[in-house]
This record gives C-alpha cells, structure tokens and sequence, in this order.
C-alpha cells in the first residue's frame, strides 16, 4: 500500500474483503482464545486475544500504512502505548528530555510512575536548538516531543530535533496525536517512533479508548511487542474494530477540522475579549512557518487567552453550547475545556503548567457558522 496515497491507504490498508463469504469489512473476531492444531500448532499464529488477535492485527497493518512505518502495535489507551513504549526500550537509570508543553498525562506517567523505575525527566524548550543540545546527557536516550503541543499549540521542528537527537544517540518520540497521521508523518521527518491516542482523531466519533505507537523500524519492536504482551493493555476486538471504522473517513474530517478551526481561530483574533489565539494557522503565531512546512493542514485544535482572566476563563468554557464542556478532544462534535482544572491539572504548580486564563477548544466537524456564533453566544453568557 506504500504506493497508494494517504486516503486510499486509510480505507484500504489491513482491510482485505474476508476470503471465506466475501464480506467487503473483515469481520470482528470477538474470541479470547484460539483452538490449536496441536500443542503449539497456532492457526496463523493466534493462541491468546492478549498475544494476538486477528482484528487487532488488521487495525496495526492499518496503522503502520498510514505513518509509512515498518509496523504498530495497538493499545486499551494512549497511556497505555506511551508506558510500553517506554518500558520497551529505556531501562533504570535512562534520561528522556520531555517537551515544555505536553500533555498532563505524558508528564504524569514519566514523573509519578516511571520516576519509581529510575527514569529521569527533564523538560526543555525545544525550538531552542542550543538548548536541546545543552540538555542531553550521556544519559539521555529518549527526545520525546508532541508538535503541535498540548494546550499551547507549540510547533518544534521535527528533522531538525531529530537530527541533533540522533548525534547524541538519542530515540526520537513523536507524540502525533493533535496531527494526527492525516497532517503530519514524523516518521518521514526523522523520528524513531509515533504514539498516539487513537481515542482522539483517529477513532474520531468519541466512541472508543485506545492508544497505538508506530515504528521506524523494526529495533524496538520485539520489546515493546514484549510489554504488550506481558502486561497485557491490548485494544479489545470491537474497540480496534471501531478505531479501524473511524480511520476511514480521517482525511475527509481533518480537512473539515481545520477549515473550522482557521476560521474560529481569525475570528477570535479579532476579538477583544482574547488577547492570544494559540493556533498555527494564523501568520502571527510563532511557529507557523515551520508548520506550514511539515503539516499539510494546521488542524482543528487551538487554545484562546481570555482577556480577563482565569475567571473569564472558567466562566467562557462553561456558557457554551455546541462547544461541550467535556475533556478529550477530536470527535466530529465540538469540545471545550479548561486545562488548568480539567486536562493539565497534574501539571499545576510545575514547570509545565499552564497559564490559568486559557480555554481549549476542539473543534469538530459542524457548520462553522453554528461554532462561531455559540462561541459569541458564550462570550456573551459569560459576562453578564
């Protein structure tokens, strides 16, 4: 499928009609376990839904066509991924250089969890190059950054960190997910690695948890395929089969995204009550260049400052109305939060977090003009 381009690969890839009835969408295998042909004589290799399980391979397949990646592996959760990811090719003692804007999450596993293990966490501004390059240790093995990044909309380029990650020997991580593979490939830029939380744009209609990380190549696969299977956060049949629906239609809707997005993002520049707009999209913001550069579209999440305050603030993301009130983000429907309390709030009182005036907005798929006049609507609500 390599030679296909992105949509039809989307549609096509991991998705073979099932030779025995011809049914044009493979059938989900809703089974725990496989009979085999003799001891250890597996069917295709199947023995165990948490070792393997047909439709979760299909859904893999599909997501290593979509990043050009030599092969996935799918997860229950985004967090899930990244902790396998992590546990597959870092070991006690290891350093990773984190992005100084992430999402809560990242920064919670790597400080709470995996911090118990003997992995040590830096976090650094890295469309500053002198800095990347004066953080990394002997140490350090892993450069992990998202672009565009969680709630900030922060752009960092991705050939360039790679390329000053590798000398020093480090992996590089692309946290893909605000992009989706639709936007951007990391891969193609450099990177050793993708996740993603296939929750969000991927699966597409709020209606399933999952995670997946593609790769590069095949150096870290057995490993981490390893944590998969000894830990065992798989993706069950029906929500891989789910993931793998809604990727079929991903480039159809992170096109509409960002057309919605580009527009709410001008409108609000020309509002009062904002007094920043994060979006790439918008010439004024600082790394638009470099998105225009390795993005095909800006896509459909942006952050606006309220004038007045973390107040103002609160009180905007809860006089909405098409914009609900609700965390995650990358459904056809539109999501509004406040990342202080809500998305970032293990972040609160560390380095990364995140101003307190701010709402996040995920911005779906309506009619564009439905989004911005709720949007004024909620302005309005909001100071009376």
């Amino acid at each position: 499928m390599s030679d296909h381009a992105f949509a039809t690969r989307a549609i096509h890839a991991g998705q073979d009609p099932d030779p025995r009835t011809g049914a044009i969408i493979p059938p989900i295998y809703q089974a725990s376990t496989h009979v085999q042909d003799g001891i250890g004589g597996f069917r295709e290799g199947y023995e165990y839904n948490r070792a393997g399980n047909p439709t979760r391979s299909s859904l893999e397949t599909q997501l290593a066509a979509l990043d050009g990646g030599a092969s996935a592996l799918s997860f229950a959760s985004g967090l899930a991924a990244e902790d396998a990811l992590l546990r597959g090719i870092l070991k006690p003692g290891d350093h990773i250089l984190l992005g100084n804007d992430v999402y809560g999450g990242t920064y919670r596993l790597l400080t709470k969890v995996l911090s118990k293990w003997g992995i040590e966490t830096t976090t650094v501004e890295l469309s500053d190059v002198d800095a990347l390059r004066a953080a990394i240790r002997p140490e350090t093995k892993v450069v992990w950054l998202e672009t565009p990044s969680n709630p900030l909309l922060k752009v960092v380029d991705i050939a360039l960190i790679s390329e000053v990650a590798h000398a020093a020997g480090a992996t590089v991580v692309v946290d893909n997910t605000f992009a989706s593979p639709a936007l951007q490939q990391p891969l193609a830029l450099g990177a050793d690695a993708v996740v993603y939380s296939t929750t969000k744009y991927l699966g597409g209609h709020s209606d399933v948890l999952g995670g997946a990380v593609v790769f590069q190549d095949d150096r870290f696969f057995d490993d981490v395929k390893f944590q998969q299977f000894a830990v065992g956060a798989v993706s069950a049949p029906l929500d891989a089969w789910l993931t793998t629906r809604g990727i079929k239609t991903l480039a159809l809707r992170m096109r509409q995204h960002s057309e919605n997005a580009q527009a709410i993002a001008e409108w609000a520049s020309a509002r009062p009550e904002f007094t920043q707009v994060y979006y790439p999209g918008l010439e004024t913001h600082p790394g638009h260049a470099i998105a225009a550069k390795q993005m095909s579209g800006f896509g459909g999440m942006l952050s606006l400052g309220l004038a007045d305050g973390a107040d103002a603030a609160r009180a905007f993301a809860e006089s909405t109305s098409l914009f609900q009130l609700a965390e995650s983000l990358g459904g056809v429907e539109s999501l509004i939060g406040y990342p202080p309390d809500m998305t970032h709030a293990s972040v609160r009182g560390t380095e990364l977090a995140v101003p307190e005036n701010i709402v996040r907005l995920s911005v779906g798929v309506e009619d564009v003009r439905d989004l911005i006049a709720d949007l004024q609507e909620g302005l309005e609500r909001s100071s009376r």
